[in-house]
């Protein structure tokens, strides 16, 4: 049994502390909390379980260090304070902690981070003979677990698109994920939003489009990016936020790899607030609110739709609970794995399969 730690409850870290709690092949050892009304509270009552686990919240990472645990689950927002966030995943790696992530996206590709991201973190996994794997949906799974199963169905291949098409107005984190992409800004607004400043989009994206191009055995001309806002006329009211006429509603954006002058692999996100927000843009299926999509065009053409539920929670809930489950699956392996940085790749499509029975 592996003895976990679980760094923060938030969207993602509620799930994965549910999930550590409910598995007879884990034992929740230490719980981190950086919110002052979730320290010094019960796992349980965090994520939403009704019996006690006897194990607190904290925010004393040295005390959670002490408890001498084999994997840390870190899901803490880490994209608006990577300085923070690499200094705090390094003080368990090199106290011989192994760290399984779905923050640090760049780090989804870890030969393709650069050196100011990937030095610190290696060095720490070397320091404590620990290793460290960061992958989630997206960026993750569909840049890479999928994408790479579609190609896989391909003699020849001409282009790889994957998109993400989701409706966020139910996904209640304005906070990062709404002032990130820029939900809400009128069009004369006077500052733009993190995401689409030169070359931040890349810097999240670009490795995994570089990654399929190392998979094809292309060397790419050109990474680039482009971003589209779209602006209500009416006003609009969800979960996330309310959004007057004249503010953004819809956003698409995209890293696309470039090869002989043609673009030839892309990322592109089609993400809106309800579906009154850019009707002329691609829905998921009908009926549902999202999808993580694959299109290969070769011979054959291949399309992969990958849709998300659960009877209890929202479907982008649903997306936050398989995040989690692409790091928590892997604990074990990790833990059994040589020190260092590890990539999807290096990880047996089997060792990323649990859950059954329990």
């Amino acid at each position: 049994m592996r003895r976990v730690i679980q760094f923060s409850t938030g969207n993602v870290g509620r799930h994965s502390l549910w999930a550590i709690i409910g598995r007879p092949d884990l034992e929740l050892v230490g719980l981190h909390a950086a919110s002052p009304d979730k320290i010094g509270r019960d796992a349980a009552e965090l994520c939403g379980r009704s019996e006690p686990t006897g194990v607190i919240a904290t925010d004393d990472i040295d005390a959670l260090i002490a408890l001498g645990a084999d994997c840390v689950v870190y899901t803490a927002q880490a994209e608006t304070r990577p300085v923070e966030a690499i200094e705090q995943m390094a003080k368990f790696l090199a106290a011989g902690i192994n760290v399984v992530a779905s923050s640090m996206v760049w780090m989804v590709t870890p030969h393709l981070a650069d050196d100011w991201l990937r030095e610190p973190l290696l060095k720490a996994c070397q320091a404590g003979n620990a290793s460290l794997y960061v992958n989630g949906v997206d960026p993750g799974y569909s840049g890479d677990t999928e994408a790479l199963a579609a190609m896989s169905l391909a003699t020849r291949i001409s282009s790889v698109t994957v998109q993400e098409i989701f409706d966020y107005g139910n996904y209640d984190d304005f906070e990062f994920t709404g002032t990130t992409m820029g939900f809400g800004l009128p069009r004369d607004a006077e500052s733009t939003p993190v995401l689409y400043l030169p070359g931040v989009i890349t810097s999240m994206w670009g490795g995994p489009v570089r990654n399929l191009a190392r998979h094809l055995g292309i060397e790419l001309d050109e990474v680039r990016q482009r971003a589209e806002p779209w602006y209500t006329d009416d006003r609009i009211e969800c979960a996330m936020t309310t959004v007057e006429p004249g503010q953004m509603a819809a956003v698409r954006f995209a890293v696309e790899g470039v090869y002989n002058g043609e673009t030839v692999i892309t990322m592109e996100h089609i993400n809106r607030l309800t579906p009154a927000s850019a009707p002329d843009w691609e829905y998921p299926p009908e009926g549902q609110v999202g999808v993580h999509r694959v299109v290969v065009e070769g011979e054959p053409r291949i399309e992969i739709n990958t849709q998300l539920s659960h009877p209890d929670f929202d479907p982008t809930d649903a997306g936050c609970i398989s995040t989690a489950a692409r790091i928590v699956n892997v604990i074990d392996w990790v833990c059994d794995a040589p020190a260092g940085l590890i990539a999807v790749e290096d990880i047996p499509q089997t060792a990323m399969v649990k859950g059954l029975i329990w």
